[in-house]
C-alpha cells in the first residue's frame, strides 16, 4: 500500500519557543504538486491522567482558559519535558497540579491532537487509587481548584458537554464506554 507521504522540499523555523514553535515547510505531494507554504506548529508532547481516588472519585481540575476566555474543568494534564518518559510526565503533572500520588498506573490512549498541522501527541494514563500525598506545587503562571465527583457525576458532566478539550473528552468517552462494556 503507498503511504502517500510528502517529500520535503524544504523547512524555515518561523519562531521558536519554549511551548510553540512554528516552521513553513515546501512539500511535494505524491501526484507531482508542490505546496511552498504548509505550515507545521511544533508543541511538546502532551499527557493526561484520568485519576481515581481510593474511593472511587473522579480527580478534576478547574481552571481559566484564555484562548477560549473560559474556566471549565479539565482532567490532569501537562507537556512531557524533553527527554522524560511519558508516563514520569503524567504522573509529575498529576502530583504538582494536586498533590495526588500512588495508585495503579497503566496506559490508557494516544491520540495526535491535530495530525494535518501539529506534530505532537496526547498519551493518557488510568491511574486508580490515588490518595492525597501533599499540597499542589503549581506554577507562578497556574491557578488549579482541585474537585472531586462520582463516576456518575463525571459522566453527566460528559453527556451536558461540560468538557471543552477534545483531547481529554476523547479518554473520557473511552473511559465509560468501557465501564459500559464491562
Amino acid at each position: 500500500i503507498d503511504d502517500k507521504k510528502w517529500e520535503l522540499l524544504y523547512s524555515e523555523y518561523l519562531f521558536r519557543e519554549p511551548w510553540l514553535t512554528a516552521r513553513r515547510d515546501h512539500v511535494r505531494l505524491p501526484s507531482g504538486v508542490e505546496m511552498p507554504n504548509y505550515y507545521v506548529l511544533e508543541y511538546p508532547d502532551w499527557v493526561n491522567v484520568l485519576a481515581l481516588t481510593k474511593d472511587g472519585h473522579f480527580l478534576l481540575e478547574r481552571q481559566y482558559r484564555h484562548a477560549r476566555r473560559l474556566t471549565a474543568f479539565e482532567i490532569p494534564a501537562g507537556c512531557v519535558e524533553e527527554g522524560e518518559d511519558p508516563l514520569k510526565a503524567a504522573q509529575r503533572e498529576l502530583f504538582e497540579e494536586t498533590g495526588y500520588t500512588g495508585g495503579e498506573w497503566s496506559f490508557f490512549l494516544q491520540l495526535c491532537p491535530n495530525a494535518g498541522a501539529m506534530s505532537n501527541t496526547s498519551t493518557t494514563f488510568l491511574a486508580r487509587g490515588v490518595e492525597q500525598t501533599s499540597t499542589q506545587h503549581l506554577e507562578q503562571t497556574e491557578d488549579i481548584d482541585i474537585c472531586l465527583f462520582s463516576e456518575e457525576e463525571v459522566f453527566e458532566m460528559l453527556q451536558r458537554g461540560e468538557f471543552h478539550q477534545a483531547m481529554m473528552v476523547a479518554p473520557l468517552w473511552k473511559y465509560f464506554a468501557e465501564q459500559k462494556g464491562k
